[in-house]
């Protein structure tokens, strides 16, 4: 079985997390999953955590706390508008626009049409 890409149309190729606490959240992960936590530098001079198993980045904890925890799974499409545009005609709910973030590519949050939260996401080196 082979891992896809994390630009692969279609993958779930990278994982949020958001809580109130991100040090307890990684450490929890880091302990019951065996991750290793990275913290990755931002165009903006900020840092993210990220999640890697082995080399390979999976995923990362949200710098901003957040009342409960909570997992999101970014869908990677090849054009967020055009996916956002079919998932509302679709009947899911738009919970944060598409908007680009620099160094990372552009994503927007949606609910799908039975209230579960998703996002969807392009990265900045799948642009042609």
């Amino acid at each position: 079985m082979s891992i896809l890409d994390m630009t692969t149309v279609g993958n779930a190729g990278w994982i949020g997390h958001a809580g109130p606490d991100q040090n307890k959240a990684k450490a929890f992960y880091q302990d019951v999953l065996g991750w290793t936590i990275n913290d990755m530098p931002m165009q903006d001079g900020s840092s993210y955590s990220a999640a890697a198993i082995g080399e390979t980045a999976i995923g990362g904890f949200s710098p901003t706390p957040q009342e409960t925890g909570s997992w999101t799974i970014y869908f990677t499409v090849a054009d967020v508008d055009a996916s956002v545009a079919k998932a509302e005609e679709r009947g899911a709910s738009v919970t944060a626009p598409a908007m680009d973030m620099p160094g990372v590519g552009r994503m927007a949050m949606l609910n799908d049409p039975q209230g579960a939260p998703f996002a969807l996401i392009t990265y900045e080196s799948m642009a042609s």
